[in-house]
């Protein structure tokens, strides 16, 4: 956009000299010099509102049609489309050569954005790869007609932004019908996407519906196994734990009231044991006499 903005005040003056000239035989140094400054002018990219001038188009056919030609060649064409008519065509001074190349690569631009070394070479007819990465850094990166990135390792310029050429004549209503395709389509589209757009909304709402839920459903879970520890504490003999405690929370009280009344049943037995009185038959195994005996037979009455 900037180079646009810069370069419109500059082809106001080139449209006001072009349409000072008459297309007659004596205007040919005019013209001619009107050709070369314009098309030599490092913030003039574009040409094609000097050649839309009415006294220009009564050039073509004269002596003086080879200047337009070449105008048209800066308007519409490349490096490799001079070398082809340049016997017909002025000769072209370094400046002219430098521009012709810095719109040659604004092409190329239009059709890829990750251009090659090697088309860029055979496209700006470069020796080498030190002389195109210096044309493009100093002519183009520079002076700001292009934007882009230099990568050495794959051999290639990554564009990312390319000022934009003349159309040529015709090429303006393909463009206009390009651009109805691209509105019917977008039209189409739109309510699909919209339609997309509602569906992902309702999903976001089930889900949010589906996690609050979840949630109630945990904390009334907690609830309930708070209230059921809490009832089971509640009572200490296993035998009344039937006559209190729901079914719900059997399962999870009795196995433990049975482990305590099984502690208990052999605790019972054990300490009746202790209290059991001497077997007599141990007794009378004593000698009557002993003292031992008579200790044992005073217990046992």
């Amino acid at each position: 956009m900037e180079i646009e903005e810069r370069q419109a005040q500059f082809i106001q003056q080139f449209v006001e000299q072009a349409s000072a000239i008459d297309g007659g035989p004596a205007s040919s140094p005019s013209l001619a010099r009107l050709v070369v400054e314009s098309t030599s002018h490092p913030s003039v990219f574009s040409f094609g509102e000097i050649l839309a001038l009415p006294n220009l188009l009564q050039v073509q056919g004269t002596e003086n049609s080879a200047y337009v030609d070449l105008l048209k060649l800066f308007a519409y064409g490349t490096w490799k489309d001079y070398k082809g008519k340049s016997s017909v065509l002025p000769q072209l001074k370094p400046d002219q050569i430098v521009k012709l190349k810095q719109l040659t690569v604004l092409t190329v631009a239009e059709t890829s954005k990750v251009v090659s070394y090697n088309t860029l070479l055979e496209e700006l007819e470069f020796s080498n790869v030190r002389e195109l990465e210096d044309f493009l850094i100093d002519e183009c990166l520079y002076a700001g007609i292009i934007k882009g990135k230099l990568d050495q390792s794959k051999r290639c310029f990554q564009i990312e932004f390319a000022a934009g050429r003349d159309l040529v004549p015709g090429e303006l209503e393909a463009v206009i019908e390009t651009a109805r395709n691209w509105l019917a389509t977008s039209d189409n589209l739109l309510p699909l996407i919209e339609d997309k757009i509602r569906q992902a909304n309702e999903m976001d709402q089930l889900e949010k519906q589906h996690q609050m839920d979840v949630k109630e459903s945990i904390e009334i879970a907690r609830k309930n196994l708070h209230s059921n520890v809490s009832s089971s504490r509640r009572f200490s003999n296993p035998v009344s734990v039937g006559l209190y405690v729901k079914p719900a929370i059997m399962t999870s009280v009795v196995p433990v009231f049975l482990m305590m009344e099984t502690w208990i049943t052999k605790t019972s037995a054990f300490t009746t044991k202790r209290r059991r009185k001497p077997d007599a038959l141990q007794v009378d195994a004593l000698p009557p006499d002993t003292p031992e005996c008579e200790e044992k037979v005073s217990l046992c009455c």
